[in-house]
């Protein structure tokens, strides 16, 4: 967003002969459009990886940005006269690095359809430490899956299945907080309505954590999530947390999936409401 607004995305060798508040001449070159003071020599800043590490060793200094307005804490790190000036910038950056981290879906790695396999990968990335639970721990339900046990109101859709799978393909680690709460006898949220429970449950999963990292719905390994699946889920799938990311400034388009409204403390995908299949296989 910020290198939009500055150089429309082009490593610029010169910059617009701005005046400083000093009365100098502004040096602005590069992407960011960074001036040799605070910013050091040329070369550097004709860098696009040097000029970017700047940039946000800059943005990470400053308080709260993580909550900030897009636009206001890019000018807290460039200082330009406009607080507002990146904000027309913000929606074309974000479909840039949708198409970046996308590349055509997670289902670009081909997955099956056999449960049972499904299933043994998923136990085999459990083992690595890569699949982790939290409580009450819901990775049992696809140990049993595995092992080619049918239990009770523990079952867990293939579509489910192949989700993690795919997230499993786009990220080193996938934290699931919620499969099928029929199993552990959770009532919470929608309650005996939700994808969680009802039709012997195991019809959604909820994300709690990407790499080490919470999710809210509207943050970066949340939004690279669902621009993963988009292309191959089913039309009538459901992504939550749509009021999350609008009221982070993050909205984000899809094909496929229909958004919806949930808590912001994790990712909820799920395919209850639909009997399409994924396009992954």
């Amino acid at each position: 967003m910020t290198a939009i607004g500055e150089s429309t995305l082009r490593n610029l060798d010169h910059g617009d002969n701005a005046i400083n508040p000093d009365g100098t001449i502004a040096d602005s070159v590069g992407l960011f459009q960074q001036q040799e003071r605070g910013y050091g020599p040329l070369a550097d800043r004709m860098d696009p990886f040097k000029a970017a590490t700047a940039f946000f060793t800059r943005l990470m200094g400053v308080p709260g940005w993580r909550t900030m307005e897009p636009t206001l804490a890019a000018h807290a790190v460039q200082i330009n006269l406009d607080p507002n000036y990146y904000t027309p910038f913000y929606a074309p950056a974000t479909a840039i690095v949708q198409g970046l981290i996308s590349t055509g879906g997670a289902g670009a790695c081909a997955i099956g359809g056999n449960a049972v396999q499904l299933a043994q990968q998923l136990v085999d990335a459990a083992d690595q430490g890569r699949l982790i639970g939290s409580t009450p721990d819901h990775i049992k339900e696809i140990r049993w899956i595995a092992q080619g046990q049918a239990v009770p109101d523990c079952g867990v859709d293939v579509r489910i299945l192949q989700v993690l799978v795919l997230a499993l393909q786009v990220f080193d680690q996938v934290g699931v907080s919620d499969i099928n709460r029929r199993c552990t006898g959770q009532i919470e949220g929608a309650g005996t309505a939700s994808s969680h429970y009802f039709e012997g449950g195991g019809l959604a999963v909820d994300f709690y954590r990407l790499n080490g990292q919470g999710l809210t719905g509207a943050d970066g390994n949340s939004l690279r999530l669902i621009s993963a699946l988009d292309p191959v889920m089913p039309d009538g799938a459901r992504v939550g947390q749509v009021e999350c990311r609008a009221e982070a400034g993050t909205t984000i388009g899809t094909t496929h999936f229909t958004q919806f409204d949930d808590t912001c403390t994790h990712l909820h995908i799920d395919v209850g409401f639909t009997d399409g299949q994924l396009t992954a296989g």
